[in-house]
C-alpha cells in the first residue's frame, strides 16, 4: 500500500517540478520553439489550460500575468491529498 501511495506522491511531485520548470524557463528562454521546452509545454499544458481558461473567463487575463500555474499546483495538491486519503482509508478499512 505504501508503494502505491509513494508512486502517486512521486507522480504529483514530478508534475509540480515540471510546472515550476516551465515557469522559470518561460522567463529566460530565448527560443520558445526549443525542442526541450516544447516537450515541457506538451506535458504541462493539459494541466494548465483549464485553469488558464477559467482565469480568462472571470476576467483575470487582462493583467498580463498568468496565474494558472499557481492554481494548478494548488489543485494538484488538493487532488493528491484526496487520492492518498482515499487509498489510506481503503487500506485501513474505514
Amino acid at each position: 500500500m505504501w508503494t502505491i501511495i509513494r508512486a502517486i506522491d512521486l507522480l504529483f511531485e514530478i508534475m509540480y517540478y515540471l510546472i515550476i520548470a516551465r515557469i522559470i524557463l518561460s522567463w529566460v528562454i530565448r527560443n520558445p520553439y526549443n525542442k526541450y521546452y516544447m516537450i515541457l509545454v506538451q506535458i504541462t499544458e493539459p494541466v494548465l489550460a483549464p485553469f488558464r481558461n477559467l482565469i480568462y473567463r472571470v476576467g483575470g487575463g487582462r493583467y498580463g500575468i498568468d496565474f494558472s500555474p499557481i492554481l494548478a499546483i494548488f489543485a494538484l495538491s488538493v487532488i493528491r491529498n484526496i487520492i492518498i486519503r482515499i487509498i489510506s482509508m481503503l487500506y485501513i478499512g474505514i
